[in-house]
């Protein structure tokens, strides 16, 4: 489906996606990546995380009489970035707006963001929605400013404020409204975290703030207008996410069945009680009074900047992906897999390069080795089975040293420290696996002179009488005959 058809149909109230108890449900995404300068945006004040409350504001954060913004250059070159991975238009020349609006942890009375003419414009965000390939279009990044935070814990009946943040560079990245199912949602909000992270433009840090996503939530019936928006503010875990958009959907529903209408409102979302709650009406753009910041001129891109930008760029995953698929003969489905993280992929290479067999090491670590991490909930960082290591199992796997069901027990002593070299494992548990044409015929002999039905069953077209057989075969060999050899030489015997 195009771009145009999908905005068609929207427009139209043509269902795009799944029904939710006969609703059509329309999610958007505007998230904030912290930028991963070290310096604020606007002022040389630090940015690290944890500092002890208001030490890392200066002057200009604090909005003191005479101070001025100066543009941060770093925080230019990752939105630079961030528009050269999605695809994006990287405007020439862009503006800065005063966004106004009073509350207790902003100090100016405004924040400093882009409004009319934004730094990054357009572009998509594309991945798997299991194995179905989905695009978020998106409609623009800017640059800004971020807020301080308040601190209501351990100050009885009174609030305090910590401007450590204030100043901190961001990167607001908004979407179409083009998500059709909290499934959706959160392969977005994935997606779009491993490329901020991938090109070391932000860390990624959700529980610190670094990379916090509010979602904008309304269901209608096939064929109605929009339905009224609610936004649900800083998200900042995948797990809530779910949670948050699940219950907002199914509120939403039971209000309009109730005969209430939805009100446009900014919620918050409660992980202890799983509900969400409105936190106060919802602002449009009018509600800010914007106007250009004329302390700031205009920010001006040069077209030999954008390439030197280019230049420095990382091998981006979909490019990566589509090498796998090329080079390695993968599916796009496991290339995309493999490319989840940049530390997954290294680890996929170092593999391939020590001598594993590309979709055999694709097996092994989308199968195996990610039901594991997911079960400990490690990175591939901290595997206890490293990528040479893989690569030599793969490797016994495919000269038939060892069968499949052997390479499993050899990598769960890899993965729980009793062994760390696979040859050793292997002949220290017995797991060589029996190729002797000679001894393997023996066998086979015996098991056929104790099993005349099940011969005269595969003689007669039933062809589970034949796995028996070779059940039968495996059994009598202790799991370590050839699987290959075995059906070969009992087809040959039974003629």
């Amino acid at each position: 489906m195009s771009q145009q058809d999908t905005t068609e149909q929207l427009q139209a109230g043509r269902p795009t996606g799944p029904l939710v108890r006969g609703y059509e449900v329309i999610i958007g995404f505007e998230t904030h990546a912290q930028l991963s300068t070290a310096s604020k945006i606007f002022s040389r004040a630090p940015t690290a995380f944890g500092a002890e409350p208001n030490t890392q504001a200066c002057a200009v954060d604090l909005a003191l009489p005479g101070t001025l913004p100066v543009m941060n250059k770093g925080a230019v070159e990752r939105a630079i970035k961030l528009g050269l991975a999605l695809g994006s238009t990287i405007a020439p020349r862009s503006v800065f707006a005063r966004k106004n609006y009073f509350y207790p942890d902003l100090p100016k009375g405004y924040q400093i963001s882009q409004f009319e003419i934004p730094v990054v414009q357009g572009g998509s965000v594309s991945f798997f929605l299991g194995e179905e390939p989905k695009t978020v279009r998106l409609v623009r990044a800017h640059l800004e400013e971020d807020a301080g935070k308040s601190l209501h814990e351990n100050f009885i009946g009174q609030s305090g404020i910590d401007l450590n943040r204030a100043g901190t560079p961001l990167l607001e990245i908004v979407t179409e409204p083009d998500m059709r199912s909290t499934a959706e949602a959160v392969a977005y909000a994935r997606e779009l975290h491993k490329i901020v992270t991938w090109i070391g433009i932000c860390d990624g840090n959700m529980q610190e703030g670094s990379f916090r996503c509010d979602a904008n939530v309304s269901v209608r019936k096939p064929g109605d207008r929009l339905g009224t928006r609610r936004e649900i503010k800083n998200l900042n875990s995948f797990k809530f996410m779910q949670q948050a958009i699940d219950y907002e959907i199914r509120w939403q529903i039971e209000e309009i069945e109730d005969g209430r209408k939805i009100q446009q409102a900014t919620v918050l979302f409660d992980p202890d009680t799983g509900e969400t709650r409105a936190m106060r009406t919802k602002e449009d753009a009018a509600d800010y009074r914007y106007f250009p910041d004329p302390d700031l001129p205009p920010l001006a891109i040069a077209a030999d900047w954008i390439e030197r930008v280019r230049g420095e760029m990382p091998e981006l995953p979909r490019a990566m992906a589509e090498r796998y698929v090329t080079t390695h003969g993968l599916s796009a489905y496991d290339a995309a897999q493999l490319t989840q993280s940049l530390a997954l992929a290294h680890y996929f290479d170092s593999a391939v390069a020590a001598g594993a067999a590309p979709k055999l090491a694709s097996n092994w670590i989308t199968g195996e080795i990610a039901r594991r991490l997911n079960a400990q909930d490690i990175s591939i960082a901290e595997a206890p089975v490293n990528a040479a290591q893989l690569a030599t199992l793969v490797a016994r796997i495919g000269d038939e040293t060892i069968s499949n069901n052997a390479a499993r027990q050899v990598f769960d002593a890899l993965w729980t420290g009793d062994g760390s070299d696979v040859d050793a494992v292997i002949a220290a548990k017995g797991l060589k696996q029996m190729s002797d044409t000679g001894a393997l015929e023996a066998i086979i002999d015996g098991v056929l002179a104790t099993n005349e039905k099940n011969i005269a069953e595969y003689r007669a077209g039933k062809d589970k009488a034949f796995n028996a057989l070779v059940g039968q075969v495996m059994k009598a060999s202790q799991g370590k005959a050839n699987p290959a050899q075995v059906n070969a030489l009992l087809k040959a015997k039974l003629g």
